[in-house]
């Protein structure tokens, strides 16, 4: 059975998807992106910031669902520019202790409203 996963504390979808959805004993996150849930304003300071922003989203949906960063089981990172990757990998490296999850990064053209990175994941709950 499909559950809808919403929570206040991360940002409201733009579009017509939910922050997550669990199937089973697997969640599927939405990427998210350096939206501030309480402002509705995009953190574009720096990219260490804005992925900041972009992890603190994602752990509030995780919180929701009664999961940590310790269920994820694969990430995907969509980049505007590859020259960003040591910096989105530092901050990101951050959220982990170990047994650190299957990952791909990949730039690609355009990001939802210009932002420079968006993350998903898949976790195991």
């Amino acid at each position: 059975m499909k559950h809808i996963i919403e929570t206040s504390n991360a940002p409201a979808p733009i579009g017509p998807y939910s922050q997550a959805v669990q199937y089973g004993d697997m969640l599927f996150l939405s990427g998210q992106i350096a939206l501030d849930p309480s402002t509705g304003e995009l953190k574009l300071v720096d990219i260490d910031t804005e992925t900041h922003q972009v992890m603190k989203n994602i752990q509030a949906v995780l919180s929701e669902a009664g999961a940590d960063f310790s269920n994820v089981i694969k990430t995907s990172i969509f980049l505007s520019d590859m020259s960003l990757f040591p910096a989105v990998n530092e901050v990101y490296a951050s959220y982990f202790q170990e047994d650190f999850p299957a990952r791909e990064t990949v730039a690609v053209k355009e990001l939802p409203k210009s932002v420079n990175v968006e993350i998903s994941m898949i976790v195991g709950m």
